[in-house]
């Protein structure tokens, strides 16, 4: 138990560096063109457990059914409440800023053209994984590190329409939509 603790400590703290070395790089530009096909979402589904709303930008974006790939996080297992969105927890850290995953494996290994970080906790595991992933447009929201995102909204996370509508805004002023 308590060599549990130590090795649990030891993870974070090498997981902490990593995520500063990630974010210390400079950004790679993608290679993909401009316009929305792909969508990442990473949800903390502890303050947002709606997660299924982001489905709704599929026609908000005119996208094709398999382009919105969400996944979410949870500090702690939930064996009893059946969730229709893959998330990971805490328990799936492992060393050097990885995370032992199977659905997280999945969901970096792809390129996207837009990662929506729908989380205001400053959390490792979130930070974590919105380095992982490939993508040429990261939007968030205030309270997070700044390095995360490219774009960062000031709304509250439970209000997704407003959310919706904002980034609709924003990525027809950088025509990425029509």
């Amino acid at each position: 138990m308590i060599l549990r603790a130590i090795q649990d400590k030891f993870k974070v703290k090498s997981s902490l560096k990593y995520l500063e070395d990630e974010l210390a790089k400079s950004k790679v530009p993608s290679n993909r063109d401009k316009g929305i096909r792909a969508v990442a979402c990473i949800v903390d589904m502890d303050n947002f457990p709606n997660a299924e709303k982001f489905n709704e930008l599929r026609n908000e974006f005119s996208l094709a059914p398999n382009a919105i790939q969400i996944i979410g996080y949870k500090r702690g297992q939930d064996k009893n409440t059946p969730f229709s969105i893959q998330f990971y927890t805490d328990k799936d850290m492992g060393w050097n800023g990885s995370i032992e995953n199977s659905h997280v494996s999945e969901f970096v290994s792809r390129e996207y053209d837009l990662l929506i970080n729908y989380y205001n906790d400053d959390r490792l595991m979130l930070k974590l994984l919105s380095a992982k992933v490939h993508a040429r447009l990261r939007v968030g929201f205030i309270g997070v590190e700044e390095k995360i995102n490219d774009l960062m909204f000031n709304t509250d996370l439970k209000d997704f329409k407003t959310f919706k509508s904002e980034l609709k805004k924003y990525l027809k002023v950088f025509n990425e939509i029509a």
